[in-house]
């Protein structure tokens, strides 16, 4: 692993460089976000510097397949699926693509890394196996499609994704060499770097956003990291998923708020509970940093108790939820956004 010394810092210059060039060319095209009745900013911010990350990734991947660092199908799985994704939102960002075709293209790459990592394999419920067969490769699908669309939709404010990215990869990687499975703690921390070269120029007050296309990149890429981990044991795809808590809670609670409410999921819209408490707060940093906090020092250490198996997956999972659900329902997160509750 002597290898990571030299190609952290390169992965992490390398998306911080880039990231400067995409914000002149981004000022240079009008590539801008201009705030209106539906933002979470005040200030016409470029947009698309997500596409630092997935270039500095993407040119070191092939690298580590050369040093026999990274399996070829894992590099091919997350190479090929996360590639698909930053063009389809990359296109995005440029114009506008319908969202049914977005979605297909969003399958296509869930299918490419079901392809090269074989699918969803057995998992571990109350000390039972399950063996889901095809129907684990459908939810797998799902899993993954949903995962890099809600990690759109929580890229919202300023740092927020780039501070989930590095510190979920992070603690994974962590949890990864606690037992046992040094090397396969690269690809995250690659990840993370590559992450942390575009949060500089991202950290509240950011001077460029991600875009979809590295929104998407980084939701893709860090689900089919999910799922690999549970073929190296069943409990570390509960551990990603506790460390994922506050995205997915946040994000799957609104969206069924709003499916009930009637309202189109796919219209824009200020409702998430990080949004609404941002708004409440007057600035981005106090949520980025709270969502930092919780992630350390919660999230992560339940997630350290199932890897050891102190506690069940998913008894770990629902006790690390359970705050996680208060408080987006304190903040009436998927409600009609002229009301609220205080918390």
């Amino acid at each position: 692993m002597g290898a990571m010394f030299w190609l952290l810092p390169l992965v992490f210059v390398a998306s911080c460089l880039m990231t400067w060039v995409l914000r002149r060319y981004a000022l240079h095209r009008n590539l801008v976000d201009v705030p209106n009745l539906r933002s979470s900013h005040t200030v016409p911010t470029p947009r698309g510097g997500g596409a630092a990350i997935v270039v500095s990734l993407l040119l070191v991947l092939p690298v580590t397949t050369w040093l026999g660092l990274v399996p070829l199908d894992m590099a091919w799985s997350i190479g090929g699926a996360g590639l698909c994704v930053a063009v389809i939102g990359f296109l995005d960002d440029h114009g506008h693509i319908p969202a049914r075709w977005r979605l297909c293209g969003h399958f296509l790459a869930a299918c490419w890394v079901l392809f090269w990592i074989d699918g969803l394999p057995s998992l571990d419920l109350f000390g039972v196996t399950l063996q889901l067969g095809w129907v684990g490769h459908v939810l797998a699908a799902v899993w993954l499609v949903w995962h890099l669309n809600l990690y759109n939709f929580m890229d919202g404010i300023d740092g927020l994704a780039s501070i989930e990215a590095l510190s979920v990869c992070l603690g994974a990687a962590l949890i990864y060499v606690m037992l046992g499975f040094s090397s396969h703690s690269l690809v995250p921390v690659l990840l993370a770097a590559a992450v942390g070269g575009f949060l500089v120029w991202n950290f509240p007050p950011a001077s460029i956003f991600m875009g979809d296309a590295g929104s998407g990149f980084l939701g893709v890429v860090i689900g089919a990291l999910t799922i690999q981990a549970a073929w190296l044991s069943p409990k570390l795809l509960w551990c990603w998923c506790i460390l994922l808590g506050v995205f997915i809670v946040d994000a799957t609670w609104t969206l069924l708020r709003r499916l009930l409410r009637g309202v189109k999921v796919y219209e824009a819209h200020r409702s998430h509970a990080y949004q609404i408490a941002s708004r409440r707060l007057g600035a981005h940093l106090p949520v980025t940093s709270t969502v930092l906090a919780i992630n350390l020092l919660w999230l992560l250490p339940v997630a350290v108790a199932v890897a050891f198996e102190w506690i069940d997956g998913f008894g770990g999972l629902v006790f690390a939820y359970a705050p996680l659900v208060w408080v987006v329902v304190r903040l009436n997160a998927g409600g009609p956004e002229e009301t609220g509750v205080s918390v």
